[in-house]
C-alpha cells in the first residue's frame, strides 16, 4: 500500500481527495501547513507528496526546497496557479510533476503511478552495484569481493538499500533513521553513525577515506557510485 501525504489547507478539498485516494487503496495523511508537512516528511514513510503552493504559513516552493535539503519523496504539485513561472519555480525547486486544478481523478492516479514507477526497478531485472572491490546483488542479497562473500546483517542491508535506491542524493539523518529503524528512533543519530561505519569497513577500499558512503556535514549522508 502506497502512502500519500496531502498538503493543503482547504479542508473540504482535502477531505474529498482523501476519500478518493483511500478508495483506490492508498494510505493517506494530511498536513494543512508547511511546517506540518516538513514534520510529516521526516516522520512518515511516504511514497508521494501532493502539495498545494498556497499554504498559510509558507510558500509551497519553499516547502519543496526544504524537503529537498534532506529527503527525496516524489512531489506532485496540485495548484490553481497557471502561470508558467510558478510551474518552472516549483520544478526547479525539486518537484517531480505539476498539475493545475481542476483535474480528473484518473489523471491524478496516472501521475501518482508514474512517479512511483520511477523509484521502482522492474521485477527480475539485474540489480548489481559495484562498491569499491565489492559486488552487491540486490536481487539475491549477496555481497562478494575477491575473497568471497561478505556477510551483512539485516539492519545493514536495510541501510544499504536506502543508499542504493537514491545514489547521488543527500539523505537526511531523520529520514534514514525513520526508514531503517522506525519513526521513534529519529533522535538516535549514534545508531546511524555506527552502521554507516560498519558499511564502510565492509565495503570501502579505505574506510578512513570513504569514496562511496559520504558524510554531508549537518545534513546526512550521500552514496556516491
Amino acid at each position: 500500500m502506497s502512502h500519500v501525504l496531502i498538503v493543503d489547507d482547504e479542508r473540504v478539498y482535502t477531505g474529498a481527495l482523501r476519500i478518493l485516494l483511500r478508495s483506490r487503496g492508498y494510505e493517506v495523511s494530511v498536513a494543512d501547513r508547511g511546517e506540518a508537512a516538513l514534520r510529516a516528511v521526516y516522520t512518515l514513510d511516504l511514497d508521494v507528496v501532493l502539495l498545494d503552493l498556497g499554504l498559510p504559513d509558507m510558500d509551497g516552493v519553499d516547502v519543496i526546497r526544504e524537503i529537498r535539503k534532506g529527503a527525496d519523496p516524489p512531489i506532485i504539485v496540485l495548484s490553481g496557479r497557471t502561470d508558467s513561472r510558478d510551474k518552472v519555480q516549483a520544478l526547479d525547486a525539486g518537484a517531480d510533476d505539476y498539475m493545475t486544478k481542476p483535474f480528473t481523478p484518473e489523471e491524478l492516479f496516472a501521475r501518482i503511478r508514474a512517479v512511483i514507477r520511477r523509484l521502482c526497478r522492474p521485477e527480475g531485472a539485474p540489480q548489481i552495484f559495484f562498491i569499491g572491490r565489492s559486488a552487491v546483488d540486490m536481487s539475491s542479497r549477496i555481497v562478494t569481493d575477491e575473497s568471497g562473500e561478505i556477510r551483512l546483517t539485516r539492519t545493514e542491508w536495510r541501510l544499504l538499500e536506502q543508499f542504493l535506491r537514491q545514489p547521488g542524493k543527500v539523505l537526511g539523518h531523520r529520514r534514514l533513521l525513520s526508514a531503517v529503524w522506525g519513526p521513534s528512533y529519529q533522535g538516535e543519530a549514534h545508531y546511524l553513525r555506527q552502521y554507516v561505519a560498519r558499511l564502510r569497513r565492509k565495503l570501502e577500499v579505505d574506510p578512513a577515506r570513504p569514496r562511496h558512503f559520504l558524510t554531508e556535514s549537518g545534513m546526512g549522508y550521500r552514496f556516491h557510485v
